[in-house]
C-alpha cells in the first residue's frame, strides 16, 4: 500500500536550480514511489544558522511503499550522489537537503528518524511550499493543518518566489 509522504527539499550551494531538478529526477525514479506533485520554488535566506548562500526551497508530493527508514535511505543516497559531503554537520551549506516532514499520518521515532520532522511547525521556509500544494494535510501530533500552522508563524520572514520552477 502506498502513502502520501512530503519531502522538504532545500540547496544553497553551487547552481541550486540544477540541484532541485536533478533531486526532483531522482525521487521520480525511486523504487514504490511515484512523484505525485512539486510545489514552486521559494528562494529564502539561510534559518537556524546555517551557513551559505540564500536556499532555494520546495516541497514534493510522492505515493510510496517504501518505508519510513528506506524511504530515508534513500533521500541520503540522493543528497550524496549531489554532492553533500560525507560528515556534513548541521549548519554547513548544503548543495541539497532532503527531509521527510510527513509520511500519511503515522508518527515515527526510531534509528534517528523523526517523522513528523519535530520542527515542521516552526519553519515557514517548509511550511510555504507544503501549503501550495496541501493546505489541509494534518499534523499527526499537533492535529493542526499546514495552513493553520502557517498562520501561526510570525509573517515578518515571508519568503519571496523563485523566478521558476525547475
Amino acid at each position: 500500500m502506498k502513502l502520501r509522504a512530503f519531502i522538504g527539499m532545500g540547496s544553497n550551494v553551487g547552481d541550486r536550480r540544477a540541484h532541485c531538478a536533478e533531486a526532483l529526477a531522482r525521487l521520480a525514479r525511486l523504487p514504490e514511489t511515484e512523484l505525485l506533485r512539486i510545489s514552486p520554488l521559494l528562494e529564502t535566506e539561510p534559518a537556524e544558522g546555517v551557513a551559505g548562500g540564500p536556499f532555494l526551497n520546495a516541497v514534493a508530493e510522492l505515493a510510496t511503499a517504501l518505508s519510513p527508514l528506506d524511504l530515508l535511505r534513500a533521500l541520503r543516497t540522493i543528497e550524496d550522489a549531489l554532492g553533500r559531503p560525507p560528515g556534513h554537520r548541521p549548519g554547513m551549506a548544503r548543495t541539497m537537503d532532503l527531509d521527510i516532514l510527513l509520511y500519511g499520518d503515522r508518527i515515527v521515532r526510531e534509528n534517528g528518524l523523526d517523522i513528523p520532522h519535530p520542527r515542521l511547525a516552526q519553519r515557514r521556509f517548509v511550511l510555504e511550499p507544503l501549503v501550495a500544494l496541501a493546505p489541509n494535510v494534518r499534523h499527526p501530533i499537533l492535529n493542526l493543518s499546514a495552513a493553520d500552522m502557517l498562520r501561526g508563524l510570525d509573517a515578518a520572514a515571508a519568503p519571496r518566489p523563485a523566478s521558476d520552477a525547475p
